[in-house]
């Protein structure tokens, strides 16, 4: 009876079979636990970034100016519900750094704000030029002592051939409009017309496709073009 309980019970080597076929399967378990969940994980991402593809350009300014636009509104509540002033207390949380900031953009003269259109560069430049302009004060007191009330003019007033410029605001004109065309000189993108240049072209449309290709091809056809001058070129 003895032998035969020993043949029945699991030898040691058995035990260790099962216990490690058990660690597998408790492995594979975990795996395939793990595959699903990164499945479901993919596909939520997918199903996402599909979302955010179908949403206009410009959704994530939108999003959060109305985010912004939220706070400053439950701001604005909590401020009234404690009888508090909104600006008062939105100038005490700004930080010195930004205040200095906004102070410097604010205080920045003539911004560069890009062309537009002509009636509004013609406008920056009307108000770049007033800028600039200093008035004698002392010669217009003095004018208006001796014009009185003619000095200045109304719907009856006639104005032609009654006012002639002194010699230092025509000087100061001709100063500033000097230098008006100086600086459109200096920013023109016209070219200065060459005559000592070798003319091979028929027509200004010519002319402008020979610049390009020597820009392009200069370095690569010099050779060839100086052969076909001295008459060399095979």
């Amino acid at each position: 009876s003895s032998s035969s309980d020993e043949e029945s019970a699991p030898t040691a080597a058995e035990e260790l079979a099962a216990q490690k076929r058990e660690e597998r399967l408790r492995k594979f378990r975990e795996l395939h636990m793990k595959r699903n969940e990164a499945r479901k994980l993919n596909h939520q991402e997918v199903v996402e970034e599909d979302k955010r593809l179908k949403l206009p350009a410009n959704w994530e300014a939108k999003k959060a100016r109305l985010e912004w636009e939220l706070k400053v509104e439950e701001k604005k509540k909590e401020c009234a519900a404690k009888g508090e002033d909104y600006d008062r207390v939105k100038l005490l949380e700004i930080s010195a750094e930004d205040a200095e900031r906004w102070e410097r953009k604010k205080k920045r003269k003539n911004p560069d704000l890009g062309f537009s259109d002509y009636a509004a560069a013609q406008l920056r430049q009307y108000q770049r030029l007033t800028k600039q302009i200093k008035p004698d004060m002392e010669k217009y007191e003095k004018l208006r002592e001796e014009n009185g009330e003619e000095l200045y003019p109304t719907a009856n007033s006639l104005l032609h051939g009654t006012h002639v410029p002194c010699k230092e605001g025509v000087d100061r004109m001709v100063t500033d409009l000097e230098k008006q065309i100086e600086k459109r000189e200096k920013y023109s993108r016209r070219r200065a017309y060459n005559d000592d240049a070798d003319i091979d072209y028929i027509n200004e449309r010519n002319a402008k496709f020979n610049k390009k290709a020597e820009r392009f091809y200069g370095k690569y056809t010099a050779e060839i073009k100086q052969n076909l001058e001295r008459g060399t070129a095979v």
